[in-house]
């Protein structure tokens, strides 16, 4: 019996864990990390209240440069969900309900199915929040549905639900956050997490989600073109610095029930053989 057949000695790493096997971090150590992240979210966007002037003066230079590079309007996508009462309550409805939901979903589905996924999901969900609520505060911007000279319509005051009050008085969220926008951050996202870490032939339309997302926050009149622009950028550079371990079998889901890796059964299908 050779070096490469002999079992492992008892007790040791080997034998404890198959080698498909992935750690999950600590569930508490989590649990305080992401309830962290989200109240340094609510936390943050409420420090950049009291610029109301700037943020206004903001919005007109991002409404003229989006103009100037001729990217199309925002109320094109708003006239198509005043169509009809039921569509653009709909929409006003998703901006309100899914995006924490659907982050917190994802984050526990990550940690529960595809734990070789969830630490970089969250490492880049935690960067591009960060960063983004730094932008928050060196430059507020009010939503186009703020804006006179858009034209827009403030679907949710007009149709309901919202998750806004007025803004003068709104002491629970800072309404000057437009840029980046990260309702889309987060839902493209959990796009990109969901297609590196399942196998289904069908997971390219969990692109669908940030799709619609933007369509729901543009149309709505809560955010511009170029919020949505400026993160996926910073999304892009949050991917290029965290890493993201390869897709494989095993990260994507398909070894399960304790199966070996294929490198392992290679090996033994070998050791087998010449033992024939």
């Amino acid at each position: 019996m050779n070096a490469r057949t002999e079992p492992a000695p008892a007790g040791s790493d080997a034998t404890a864990r198959p080698p498909h096997v992935i750690a999950r971090p600590p569930l508490v150590r989590e649990l305080l990390l992401v309830a962290g992240l989200f109240l340094v979210y609510k936390l943050g966007r409420q420090l950049a209240t009291g610029h109301t002037g700037e943020a206004f003066r903001n919005a007109h230079r991002v409404w003229d440069f989006e103009r100037a590079v001729h990217l199309p309007g925002e109320g094109a996508v708003q006239s198509l969900l005043l169509h009809g009462d039921a569509l653009v309550r709909v929409a006003n409805t998703y901006y309100a309900t899914v995006h924490f939901p659907a982050t917190v979903a994802f984050l526990v589905w990550l940690y529960l199915r595809r734990p070789a996924h969830y630490v970089w999901a969250r490492r880049v969900l935690a960067a591009v929040t960060a960063v983004a609520l730094a932008l928050h505060l060196l430059f507020p911007l009010a939503p186009p549905r703020m804006l006179a000279a858009t034209g827009l319509v403030d679907t949710a005051r007009v149709y309901g639900p919202s998750v806004y009050g007025d803004p003068a008085t709104d002491s629970l969220s800072n309404q000057f956050a437009a840029m980046p926008s990260l309702h889309f951050g987060w839902a493209l996202m959990v796009a990109i997490g969901l297609i590196v870490a399942t196998r289904s032939r069908w997971r390219l339309l969990w692109l669908l989600h940030p799709l619609l997302t933007l369509l729901v926050i543009v149309g709505t009149a809560n955010h511009y073109w170029l919020d949505a622009i400026v993160a996926t950028a910073l999304l892009g550079l949050a991917l290029a610095v965290v890493h993201v371990p390869h897709r494989t079998a095993t990260t994507a889901g398909r070894a399960q029930g304790g199966l070996v890796p294929a490198q392992g059964r290679t090996e033994e299908q070998a050791l087998a053989g010449a033992g024939r």
